[in-house]
């Protein structure tokens, strides 16, 4: 008997094996978002089975990840900046673009909160962390978080990219919250990323959640297929994997996805 379960499950996995080496390669130019949550291992594995698509991805800014899709260096996108990648479109660079999910970005700082900005909506929050020039950490990437962050400030009418207490990491979200937990600085993260972190850390990273719930904090991820200019790419494999994001089963698996029982992203392909 104990041969038999031993046969069997080595022709499952040799089943397994060689559909996965049968499977078409695809590459995905996204955010660190997708990537440091888990998200992307946790759906690899469905797209393979349910796709026959071998998911493999880069993860990057999404400043960075458009201009891969630019260059034709990747076969689809997976991004979260809607204005950058608007206009990525209308540059005739990408052919079609579809919301998929949304999560959504909070204001995070240390416990004692020298600047007062809990409870306060996002632009009087980055307001009072101004007046009182606590230290503020920007992943300072040309990310879609980071964009958000600038179009905040902006919104908030002030520009603090000189200003001494003003970090600019350079690196993606999980370097920027250690870097603000270091430092005892604010930064803006999205939610996802943040589940992650505190995860990593059991809680205990020194940093709190102090602004969330503004409408301007909404985080929305889209899936582009790119230009037909992009000769040597997969367009075919490209149309599958977004037909499986943007089906039942694909936004099951993204609504599915948890972290310590949290869910972290919400699918919103059938909005």
């Amino acid at each position: 008997m104990r041969k038999l379960t031993v046969t069997l499950t080595l022709l499952a996995l040799l089943a397994f094996t060689g559909s996965a080496l049968a499977a078409e390669t695809i590459l995905v130019g996204t955010t660190t978002s997708t990537a440091d949550t888990g998200l992307l291992d946790y759906l690899a594995p469905k797209v393979l089975k349910d796709a026959g698509l071998e998911m493999r991805w880069t993860a990057v800014g999404t400043g960075k990840a458009l201009e891969h899709g630019k260059n034709c260096d990747v076969d689809v996108l997976m991004v979260h900046a809607p204005g950058a990648e608007k206009k990525f479109i209308d540059d005739g660079h990408g052919i079609l673009r579809k919301e998929f999910m949304y999560n959504d970005f909070i204001i995070v700082g240390p416990a004692k909160d020298a600047a007062k900005i809990k409870g306060k909506g996002a632009g009087d929050a980055l307001k009072a962390i101004a007046e009182t020039k606590a230290s503020f950490a920007s992943r300072g990437d040309d990310s879609g978080t980071h964009k958000l962050e600038l179009g905040l400030w902006k919104a908030a009418g002030l520009s603090p990219d000189k200003e001494s207490w003003y970090i600019q990491v350079g690196q993606g979200m999980l370097t920027t919250l250690g870097m603000a937990a270091e430092r005892g600085a604010y930064t803006i993260t999205d939610r996802g990323t943040w589940i992650a972190y505190e995860a990593k850390h059991h809680g205990k990273s020194g940093l709190v959640v102090l602004s969330e719930g503004d409408l301007t904090l909404r985080n929305q991820y889209s899936i582009i297929l790119l230009s037909p200019k992009c000769a040597k790419i997969k367009h075919d494999a490209a149309k599958k994997l977004m037909g499986w994001f943007l089906s039942p089963v694909g936004q099951k698996a993204i609504a599915d996805f948890k972290v310590q029982g949290r869910q972290l992203f919400t699918p919103n392909a059938a909005k």
